[in-house]
């Protein structure tokens, strides 16, 4: 019996797909778009240095451009998401991908601050379309590997954030905003690798409607309140997680030039080692939670990372690059993990928990940056990183988390 494994363009040309396969190369085709859609968003800070001088804007614009983005891409997400549930759209995810290809094209040419936040909002509004509709074709091609699945799409996108600062570094900081405008050609290569996924899952519905008819997912027996406490729990750990990673992506460059008065171009290279580290990291927690449980993989990433967070506001240069390096490679497992453990929750509503949390992580960070700036200006960029280090404490919230593999047993 030939599979789709062994003939990987077989997917695109017939309906038939068995739902207890791992469909790999529809799951590769969405990490390597979400790497391409996240190196486009990672854009963004990576330039913060230049616009900031160009346009003599303040820590807190800078914050704002943060928000503007972050807030474009999280109102939309839960809506998207919800929406998806009902009425699946196959082709959504090429058309959000049009709304980020015309905000590059805006960005590039941007004469002033509030064309500036004009052009992220619709990258922002790309990335809401984006994130909940990928998210829910990975798990339908999951073959039931649903943390597998879910890591390896993020960790094309944590690829795909790491590169922004490299790729700001090599060719947009020494020839100008401007070039920015070539970018949008990488737009329009993930517009046709998701024209073809859109291809695949409007054939493949029947994924969907099979699991929600025949689904053997046992019961969890929890209350609506144990639920929904639960739930709150896991969104207090992702304001954890998010809003500590706000400080690093938006102003790690801006501590490293004021603390030990090195380069722009030598800060991006130091955010690109931490967001690689990042996603490197990102690959382990959906694979290592399908076997040991999420909920440990969530007490580590996030808990685990409390003592070189604390650190590291008193660290010389190269312990600070060292030290991100580890929190970079532990606390990405987080969100994959926090994920499914929300999916596992919440069975039927993928599309919905899905752009709840995508939309959540989004929002947060935005409203953090925002609140970061502001708190840079009133004090300075090193009393934020001292500030931050104590997020990570929030981890111990998992003590609260029901074991859903017990409870499934």
């Amino acid at each position: 019996m030939k599979t789709v494994e062994e003939n990987p363009s077989e997917h695109y040309q017939t309906p038939v797909v068995s739902a207890e396969q791992a469909v790999f190369p529809i799951l590769l085709a969405l990490s390597f778009s979400h790497l391409l859609n996240d190196t486009l968003q990672s854009l963004i800070p990576s330039i913060y240095p230049m616009v900031k001088d160009s346009f003599k804007l303040s820590f807190s614009q800078i914050g704002l451009i943060t928000f503007t983005f972050q807030l474009s891409a999280s109102v939309f997400q839960p809506l998207v998401g919800l929406y998806t549930d009902k009425k699946p759209q196959p082709f959504a995810l090429a058309i959000g991908m049009c709304f980020t290809m015309l905000g590059l094209v805006s960005l590039s040419m941007a004469p002033s601050f509030e064309i500036i936040l004009l052009s992220v909002g619709l990258i922002g509004i790309g990335s809401a379309v984006f994130h909940p509709e990928a998210s829910r074709i990975a798990r339908m091609a999951s073959g039931g590997r649903h943390g597998m699945a879910q890591s390896l799409f993020q960790v094309g996108g944590n690829a795909g954030s790491s590169l922004g600062p490299l790729l700001a570094a090599l060719i947009i900081l020494p020839y100008g905003r401007h070039q920015i405008i070539w970018f949008s050609l990488v737009a329009l290569i993930a517009i046709i690798i998701l024209s073809k996924v859109g291809g695949w899952y409007k054939k493949n519905m029947h994924l969907n409607r099979k699991k929600a008819s025949t689904s053997n997912e046992p019961s969890l027996n929890l209350s609506k309140g144990k639920v929904a406490f639960s739930i709150g729990v896991l969104l207090l750990l992702i304001f954890s997680k998010y809003i500590y990673m706000a400080s690093l992506t938006s102003y790690y460059t801006f501590y490293l030039i004021n603390k030990f008065g090195i380069s722009v171009q030598s800060s991006q290279i130091h955010l690109f080692i931490f967001l690689f580290s990042v996603a490197a990291g990102t690959f382990i927690g959906g694979p290592v939670g399908d076997k040991i449980g999420r909920k440990y993989v969530i007490w580590i990433s996030i808990l685990g990372v409390a003592p070189f967070a604390l650190l590291l506001p008193y660290c010389n240069l190269f312990w600070t690059g060292a030290l991100t390096v580890i929190i970079g490679l532990v606390l990405s497992s987080a969100f994959s993990a926090i994920l499914v453990y929300a999916q596992e929750l919440i069975p039927g509503k993928v599309g919905m928990v899905a752009g709840l949390f995508f939309g959540f992580a989004f929002g947060i960070a935005g409203i953090g940056s925002a609140l970061l700036g502001r708190l840079a200006d009133s004090t300075s960029i090193e009393y934020v990183f001292y500030v931050c280090s104590f997020l990570p404490l929030i981890g111990l919230l998992t003590g609260f988390l029901p074991n859903l593999e017990r409870k499934k047993g």
